[in-house]
């Protein structure tokens, strides 16, 4: 292929809208560059470099290139789901897909192009690119990657008193756990994750919705405080702890959690005398703790102006990308512990970069090496099952944690049972049939029994669902279901909220007080349903359904307006705006309050959009509509958008057919958004099984660099 015939490819494929302007420009840089250098670039480095940019858009760090060679349209999703390959009357050629255009390339003749170029280095020389092993990178996602290897690396070498089992901090660490653990005579997971996440100065804890993820930490702050307070040389000084999250809605939502059980610790019994005051109660986002700066990526604290910070702990994990997750590296202090919470099985971020994804590639089976069997069984009383242990171990399976037990559902519960099914790609023709028939309890396959279902006619169920929340359709019309002893509400759907908001006697003399109890009761009401969709354009994605349900409520006189601001209209934050306190995810609800005034005096209707406080308190501010900029309405969001939530009816629509992203993991992260109900409609039904088939697969180097027993510098 020649320079021009190249130029030609890739405006056919940016013209397809295959990949993006973007990735044409930085070919055409890597061009400037090398001509720049006296080189004339091979028109395969310049393909490759494009490959590159456009694998960062869909969120890999990098391009393997065996991968890329073996099966390039997978590797790709290039030709995008639904683009049809057909000319025009000026080309009557078709666009060639990459897996055509590459079937003839070999790695040899990809590492020659890559190898005889100023363009590209082995990361130790400044360079645009960087091949490691197979892998290319942009340069700047490749330090990202060996700046966290680095941090993790160095933090799992670091020695403490608690590596000898025998001594007083780690009889401290003990003594401590056996108080705040009950005895059982199953293996005590949490109790084990505690025990190793505080032997080193990096750990990860994961597990599903319900494993007590958040119990689990709240009870290793309150044993690393109290071995803080018997270490002589801290001099009864604790620890400075803090928590974060990705997102202001997974913020809130620990903060939500995290506050009851520090409350239930027994902290009198504890040793080292700790105190409610010792253990942090509030959560920040992650971009807020490190110092946002307007207009970069740069943040405020970073290795020159370190948090000031013994522990941090990060939340909801899964949703960090590569960049910010380096960036937590950059501003922790060296002798800083850094653990991270997050279900190992959740969609990714949405940028690049799937870290917790990598660092938990072997967490099911451990792999424990037998010394740290045997300081886990010496610390807290527990048997490490043999199916754990492994003579191999790395150091990096020494640091995490899996709880396996969930708390929040029952053996017979359908949510759990249809979750583990999709994760573990087992879902057979009974599962489904349970579904379909509500055998389950807590779940209902709301089509299931119409193999090709009609679309408009589905789309229509939907906006009705969407509504209604089908409390008919769940076994017993989904009353006397009981859980942990309480009776639970029957499942609704949207009118329920906006019911709850019309029935009210406040007017223009009420106190704010009383609007606010209003807007709590109503925020929590939109928060018993939600309706979650795998795409975000056409008209099974958020776009398309969000004006359905609109003017279905609408046609029930349930909202004024379906068009525009008007009561009712729920709103979600797209973008973080620290002026108004305000941070992506957040969900707010429109009201019609009675506090602006005409010119003669008189009251008048204005509307205002209620969010919850995410100070850890259940304040509401009131924020006007047009000091908003960067929303959309909610009745249907993303998977993605919903990471973090939790929702007491979740409803997931699937499109009628196949799209790269549908995979097992947005799957498996739309159920497990359901705390007690869930229901499924599916534009086709194959497309269910299809779905939990196709996997989400970053291309990475990250655990790659953690197994090395060094990591290169990256300056």
């Amino acid at each position: 292929m020649k320079l021009n015939e190249l130029d030609a490819l890739l405006a056919q494929w940016r013209e397809a809208e295959w990949i993006r302007p973007l990735d044409v420009a930085f070919a055409r840089l890597i061009r400037q560059l090398c001509e720049e250098q006296g080189e004339h670039p091979e028109p395969l480095l310049l393909l490759l470099a494009a490959l590159a940019s456009h694998q960062v858009g869909r969120g890999h760090v990098c391009v393997d290139l065996v991968t890329l060679l073996e099966d390039a349209g997978n590797t790709l999703a290039l030709p995008p789901e639904d683009t049809v390959t057909v000319g025009t009357e000026e080309d009557p050629d078709p666009c060639p897909p990459p897996s055509e255009v590459l079937a003839k390339i070999s790695i040899g003749a990809c590492l020659s192009a890559l190898s005889n170029t100023q363009a590209v280095s082995d990361g130790s020389l400044t360079a645009p690119l960087v091949l490691n092993d197979t892998r290319l990178y942009l340069r700047r996602f490749w330090r990202y990657e060996q700046r966290i290897a680095r941090g993790i690396r160095t933090r799992l070498a670091l020695t403490s008193s608690l590596d000898d089992a025998g001594s007083g901090a780690s009889q401290t660490l003990a003594a401590t756990l056996q108080t705040l653990f009950r005895p059982t005579d199953d293996v005590d997971y949490q109790k084990l994750a505690c025990a190793l996440a505080a032997r080193k100065r990096f750990a990860v804890i994961t597990g599903g919705p319900g494993t007590g993820k958040t119990t689990t930490v709240v009870n290793l702050l309150a044993a690393l405080q109290a071995v803080a307070g018997e270490d002589p040389v801290r001099a009864g000084r604790k620890f400075r702890i803090r928590l974060a999250a990705p997102t202001g809605k997974a913020a809130a939502r620990l903060n939500e959690s995290i506050g009851g059980a520090v409350s239930r610790l027994p902290l009198d019994q504890l040793p080292g005398r700790v105190r409610l005051e010792d253990i942090p109660n509030r959560v920040t986002t992650l971009h807020r703790l490190l110092g946002s700066r307007p207009d970069t990526r740069k943040f405020r604290h970073n290795r020159d102006n370190p948090l000031l910070v013994d522990i941090l702990v990060i939340d909801e994990a899964s949703m960090v990308d590569v960049d910010l997750m380096a960036s937590v590296f950059e501003a922790l202090p060296e002798h800083a512990q850094l653990i991270l919470l997050g279900d190992k099985d959740q969609l990714a971020s949405v940028d690049a970069g799937a870290v917790l994804g990598e660092l938990c590639q072997r967490a099911r089976e451990a792999h424990y090496q037998p010394d740290t069997a045997q300081w886990l069984e010496t610390v807290t009383g527990q048997t490490v099952p043999e199916d754990l242990l492994d003579s191999q171990g790395q150091a990096l399976d020494q640091a995490v944690a899996m709880l396996r037990k969930s708390y929040r559902f029952t053996e017979g519960s359908g949510i759990r049972q249809l979750a583990e099914a999709v994760n573990t790609n087992t879902l057979d023709a009974a599962m489904l049939d349970h579904c379909r028939r509500a055998h389950f309890d807590d779940v209902i396959w709301l089509n299931g029994d119409d193999a090709t279902p009609d679309p408009e006619a589905t789309l229509e169920h939907i906006c009705q669902h969407a509504i209604s929340g089908s409390p008919g359709a769940f076994r017993d019309g989904g009353r006397g279901r009981v859980l942990h002893g309480k009776e639970l509400p029957a499942p609704v759907g949207y009118r329920h909220y906006l019911e709850r908001m019309a029935n009210h006697d406040l007017g223009m003399d009420s106190p704010l007080a009383d609007w606010d109890e209003l807007a709590r009761r109503v925020l929590a009401a939109f928060g018993d349903f939600q309706l979650l969709c795998a795409l975000r354009q056409g008209p099974w994605g958020v776009e398309g359904l969000n004006e359905r349900i609109a003017r279905h409520l609408l046609a029930e006189k349930l909202i004024p307006r379906a068009e525009g601001w008007y009561a009712g209209r729920p709103v979600l934050v797209t973008g973080n705006d620290y002026n108004l306190g305000l941070m992506n995810g957040d969900i707010g609800i429109t009201f019609s309050v009675p506090w602006d005034r005409a010119e003669n005096g008189e009251p008048r209707p204005a509307l205002r959009v209620a969010f919850p406080s995410s100070d850890g308190t259940d304040g509401i501010r009131w924020i006007s509509p047009s000091r908003l900029q960067q929303l959309e309405t909610v009745y249907a969001m993303t998977v993605h958008k919903s990471q973090g939530s939790e929702f007491n009816h979740t409803c997931l629509v699937l499109p009628d057919r196949m799209s790269p992203v549908l995979t097992r993991e947005l799957v498996y992260t739309g159920i497990t958004r359901a705390r007690n109900w869930f229901s499924l409609i599916t534009g086709d039904a194959g497309v269910l099984t299809a779905s939990t088939s196709q996997r989400v697969v970053r291309a990475s180097g990250l655990a790659r660099a953690l197994a090395k027993s060094a990591v290169p510098d990256e300056s």
